[in-house]
């Protein structure tokens, strides 16, 4: 068979539905029959008509190619598929993301919060300079002007197309205030939606990271230490030069490349490759190692206050009723279904790169600095990501890429295998959780005392100071419920292994361990877990409110089958506020989730239809982690190689998923990542209610279960 799968897709589906494709690909270029014209830095309309949104934000599976453009399409007055979308190049002036420190990078659930009003302000804009050009050439009052589905309208049929103004709209002044539409009149914005991306990505049009070809590429694979962050101490790489296909061999500082006419070649040859490697100080580590250096540290490290009301340890002394706890969670690997890849091409002093990545700007500035190029001379072209969840937020690997392409002096494609993928990832650190709270006559806590005690993302990413508190750490460490008096802080310490933002950062730590313990408070007082939580949230409406649609929905309190236990949680993420209950059983020991019903009040939502996508997706990936995966060391070795030993949540093992969505007008919240977070204190709080056995660490597998 010579055809590709992605090639048959895109032949047979251009042949059966091309005329309901057309108008809504996505391009990774303008495709304009006329000329382009760019009324602000979001917003380009051709004068044929075609109106390009420049989207700042990596399209990774999370929506932004549709909630985007629902964004602009409202107030522009267009039709939205009608609106063709673009990734912006590196420009963190113009496509900067405020919630995130002002780096051009999306991650932390922020691309709808970040663009609610900014899109809607450029579409706005937009709009009335199109007006004013319209009244311009009419000599019309503006006034007596309206927009409509891409047409300015006027007094007797005036009328003409967005295009035909853009030039002249293009040269007006951008008006600094313009009137927003009042969501109560919106027509796309909050509406179920389709995605504009799908046809593409079942037809094969869409192009990956993995997809790219260019002309006269060739293809590398990369030989790193099985330690990370080891080094080559010497190679041979005599006998892989000598194989089929391969072009060169080459070392970078990461480890040696083979660059071959096939990836396949690349990979084989790399095989043949012989390393002295120098393991470095990592030659020594584990997971139980790392866990102990962090048990240590949450004793003696500096602790930086998060907040403090009261003094609950003088309010504990005096009780006789207090109970202490410790939470463990574990490494874990990102493993997007997509492994890391980038296309790299260095000609005429200059370094194009192609490929998936969550950080544009980041990318161009350290690539040049890596090859020693100035950032302008470095281009970076974003292609859809086949998974992110963090992991693309790092650019190791187009480091990687750019060093050989320059050495090759060819267009190089690296791609990472899955086993390279795993062994090598920033992984999402450990967590020791020390809490301890009092209970008054009522049951309810006096006082409760939090410490995490793990590794700070932040301060290997951007340099945060040791001393400085990382809020990247804090996400969900002070729960919404009402406490007298309580003492929250964080110890940071580096166990010794790299780590990385993985979905939902600390939101999964945090949550696990708080809504684990309050469980464990409403167990003690003797009281029913989602009352308890109740009685907890005076003058706490959308908390309570959740919790109660939550509860309500999936039947609390009502007899379930036998066997069959609940789990409820709550907790505010990303301006969202969600609560969880997870039906559960046993089946041969191990967890069986049957269902996991959610309340979510995330004030205005662009697509609906997309928010309980994500609300899903998170859901099941939460669940992997909750019940079935860990990253484990041995002698500084990763043993977990690919999915057999990392295993993923498949179909026949995901839970029915029931969601409700709470009409809101409350700014937005985000929604990629929350959902994640509560899948696992959800399903441990439900095992402690199944069988009275409760799990502090995480993952809660059938062999946990049993020796708990």
């Amino acid at each position: 068979m010579t055809t590709s799968r992605r090639t048959f897709l895109k032949n047979s589906s251009a042949l059966a539905a091309s005329g309901l494709l057309m108008g809504i690909a996505v391009p990774t270029a303008l495709q304009a029959a006329g000329t382009v014209h760019t009324p602000n830095a979001w917003v380009h309309i051709a004068d044929d008509n075609t109106i390009t949104l420049i989207s700042a934000r990596s399209e990774m599976g999370q929506g932004v190619y549709t909630s985007m453009p629902m964004l602009i399409a409202e107030e522009l007055h267009v039709d939205l598929r009608k609106i063709k979308v673009r990734i912006a190049p590196p420009n963190t002036k113009l496509y900067g993301n405020p919630l995130l420190g002002g780096a051009q990078l999306t991650g932390g659930s922020t691309s709808v919060r970040d663009a609610w009003e900014k899109l809607r302000i450029g579409g706005a804009q937009v709009r009335e300079m199109l007006i004013t050009a319209a009244a311009n050439q009419w000599g019309v009052d503006r006034s007596t002007l309206k927009a409509v589905d891409g047409h300015v309208l006027g007094a007797g049929g005036k009328k003409a197309s967005y295009g035909s103004l853009a030039a002249a709209a293009s040269k007006l002044p951008v008006p600094e205030t313009v009137a927003l539409k009042d969501p109560k009149d919106f027509t796309i914005v909050g509406k179920r939606t389709k995605r504009l991306d799908t046809p593409d990505k079942v037809n094969g049009q869409a192009r990956f990271g993995i997809d790219v070809t260019l002309p006269g590429m060739v293809y590398a694979a990369l030989e790193q230490c099985p330690v990370i962050g080891g080094t080559v101490k010497s190679y041979d790489g005599s006998k892989a030069k000598t194989m089929p296909g391969v072009i060169a061999v080459v070392q970078i500082p990461d480890g040696v490349a083979v660059v071959a006419n096939s990836w396949w070649r690349a990979n084989v040859a790399r095989k043949a490759l012989v390393i002295a490697w120098d393991e470095g100080a990592g030659a020594s580590l584990t997971e139980q190692a790392m866990f102990d250096s962090l048990r240590a540290a949450s004793k003696s490290g500096t602790p930086i206050a998060l907040k403090a009301e009261g003094d609950p340890d003088a309010v504990m002394a005096d009780s006789n009723k207090v109970l202490r706890a410790e939470y463990v969670s574990q490494l874990l690997s990102h493993s997007p279904l997509e492994p890391m890849n980038f296309t790299a091409h260095f000609e005429n002093g200059k370094m194009r790169l192609i490929g998936p990545t969550q950080w544009q700007d980041a990318a161009q500035g350290q690539i040049a600095k890596a090859v020693g190029l100035a950032p302008e001379d470095v281009s970076v072209e974003t292609t859809f990501l086949g998974g992110g969840f963090g992991r693309r937020i790092d650019i190791d690997f187009i480091i990687q890429a750019a060093q050989i392409a320059k050495q090759v002096k060819k267009p190089v494609k690296l791609v990472w295998s899955r086993e390279d993928d795993m062994t090598h990832d920033f992984y999402r650190p450990q967590a020791i959780h020390t809490l301890a709270a009092s209970l008054g006559a009522d049951g309810k806590p006096t006082a409760m005392t939090f410490r995490l005690t793990s590794q700070s993302v932040t301060g290997r990413i951007f340099g945060l100071p040791a001393p400085v508190q990382d809020p990247l750490m804090t996400e969900a460490a002070v729960a919404g419920y009402n406490i007298p008096a309580s003492r929250h802080d964080v110890v940071k310490h580096d166990a010794g292994l790299r780590v990385g933002y993985w979905r939902s950062v600390s939101h999964a730590l945090n949550a696990f361990a708080n809504e684990g313990f309050v469980d464990e408070l409403a167990h003690m007082a003797g009281q029913d877990p989602y009352a308890y939580r109740m009685s907890l949230l005076d003058g706490k409406p959308r908390f309570a409110h959740v919790l109660k649609l939550a509860a309500d929905k999936a039947g609390w309190g009502k007899a379930l089958p036998a066997g069959h236990a609940h789990g409820i949680a709550l907790m505010e993420g990303y301006d969202t506020y969600m609560a969880q209950v997870a039906e559960i059983s046993l089946e041969d020991g191990a967890i069986k989730v049957h269902k996991v019903t959610v309340a979510a009040d995330l004030g205005h939502m662009v697509n609906p239809d997309t928010v309980e996508a994500q609300i899903q997706s998170s859901v099941v990936f939460g669940l992997g982690a909750a019940t079935l995966q860990q990253i484990t060391l041995v002698n500084g070795r990763v043993q977990q190689t690919n999915f057999h030993q990392f295993p993923i949540v498949r179909m026949f093992q995901a839970p029915k998923i029931d969601i409700v969505l709470v009409e809101s007008t409350e700014k937005p919240g985000g929604i990629g990542e929350p959902a994640t977070a509560l899948v696992a204190p959800a399903v441990a709080n439900a095992l402690a209610a199944l069988t009275g056995k409760r799990l502090r660490q995480l993952p809660m597998t059938a062999d946990a279960i049993k020796a708990a």
